[in-house]
């Protein structure tokens, strides 16, 4: 078999594999339903967000809480410190929302290498109901956050889970972000689902208590791995059970970012993929369009066709595939987001090396490094 052949065959299986992934998730992704109201014999829920610092859009997507349409939850903010800025807009939340079961627990858990579990622990022993989920405190939560997670469950889940949507993008690295986490990442992962490889993803994830009791508990449980997120979706894999996604994903409103964070956020999560599962890491080298076109221009160079041509017929292809995915799913779409996602395919490889290169980042002001390791405390303790 000739080098020619060989990049024809890697750029035309490459863009195979892109353009059905976008079409069965479309597929999946192409019916909103309608707001429901739930039973009112529903399962107790308890919905706890851990809060950090002040993100954009925070009083908005923590207020969402307050405003779900379920007939019995209750709400546990969790916060590691008392002088931290965004716990005066928790107290007010809670002030002007009386009807609804809700407060604050404040005090910092040092168990784990993971600030944000450490964060989450005195929620999760506070919590009262068998259902529980944890939310991120930047989830724009709908009306029927709870019903969209409560439906999913199955016979066979031990873990109902949705990534981020970004929406309102006030600036072009805001626009690289949802280039990331929409047409790319929500993708792989709706995608990986199809197929029976589900993962969780830790926006917002629905638990029955019962389940994590039964691999030693929160701390035990979350706490085997740095990214919480890997170690749930090994937790109940090794439970013999399945991760299953919301049928529409929620909503995380961006705002403005800088290109700076976009990088260290995307490179941060890329060293925790390749940590949990490099097997899996492996081949998202050959998930951007870069690769496929260098092959391209190899193989028309090869039969005498005009490379340029090659380029941007294969561009085309990729990006209308995209944007025909984010029509359908209802996710966001502009010429912005075109140029957006042809810059995330350039940095695609970068992140990659980068993630096989380095162990450590910076997550909220704190060091981390994959190499960490939980340690359990003695029983006495």
């Amino acid at each position: 078999m000739t080098f020619a052949a060989i990049a024809t065959g890697f750029c035309l299986a490459t863009t195979a594999a892109h353009v059905v992934s976008t079409v069965v998730v479309a597929a999946k992704c192409r019916v909103r339903p309608r707001q429901s109201r739930p039973a009112d014999d529903a399962n107790p829920v308890t919905v706890i967000r851990p809060v950090c610092r002040l993100d954009n859009f925070v009083k908005e997507t923590l207020a969402s809480t307050f405003r779900l349409d379920y007939p019995n939850y209750e709400i546990i903010f969790c916060l590691a410190r008392a002088d931290d800025p965004v716990a005066p807009i928790v107290r007010q939340l809670i002030e002007a929302n009386p009807s609804v079961r809700a407060r604050l627990l404040i005090g910092d858990d040092n168990r784990s290498p993971n600030p944000k579990l450490n964060n989450v622990l005195k929620g999760w022993d506070a919590a009262e109901h068998e259902w529980i989920i944890l939310a991120d405190s930047n989830v724009l939560m709908p009306p029927d956050y709870i019903q969209r997670m409560t439906t999913r469950w199955r016979a066979n889940t031990g873990l109902v889970c949705s990534m981020p949507i970004g929406s309102r993008p006030e600036s072009f690295a805001a626009s690289l972000e949802c280039a990331f986490l929409n047409t790319f990442q929500a993708r792989w992962q709706y995608f990986g689902e199809s197929l029976g490889l589900g993962f969780a993803q830790g926006k917002s994830m629905l638990f029955r208590r019962h389940i994590v009791d039964r691999a030693g508990g929160l701390l035990k449980a979350l706490g085997a791995e740095l990214a919480e997120d890997a170690a749930v979706t090994k937790m109940v894999r090794a439970a013999g059970l399945r991760v299953h996604l919301v049928a529409n994903p929620f909503e995380q409103p961006l705002g403005v970012r800088r290109l700076s964070e976009v990088w260290s956020r995307q490179k941060r999560w890329a060293i925790l993929r390749r940590k949990t599962f490099p097997a899996a890491f492996l081949p998202e080298l050959i998930s951007g369009s870069v690769l496929p076109c260098l092959a391209g221009c190899v193989a028309a160079y090869s039969y005498g066709i005009n490379p340029a041509w090659s380029v941007a017929g294969l561009l085309v292809v990729w990006f209308s595939a995209e944007a025909m995915l984010a029509i359908i799913a209802g996710w966001r779409v502009s010429l912005s987001m075109a140029a957006a996602a042809a810059l995330r395919d350039l940095l695609l490889p970068g992140l990659w090396a980068c993630a096989w290169l380095s162990d450590g980042f910076v997550w909220r002001g704190n060091a981390m490094n994959v190499e960490e390791k939980w340690v359990e405390e003695p029983d006495a303790a």
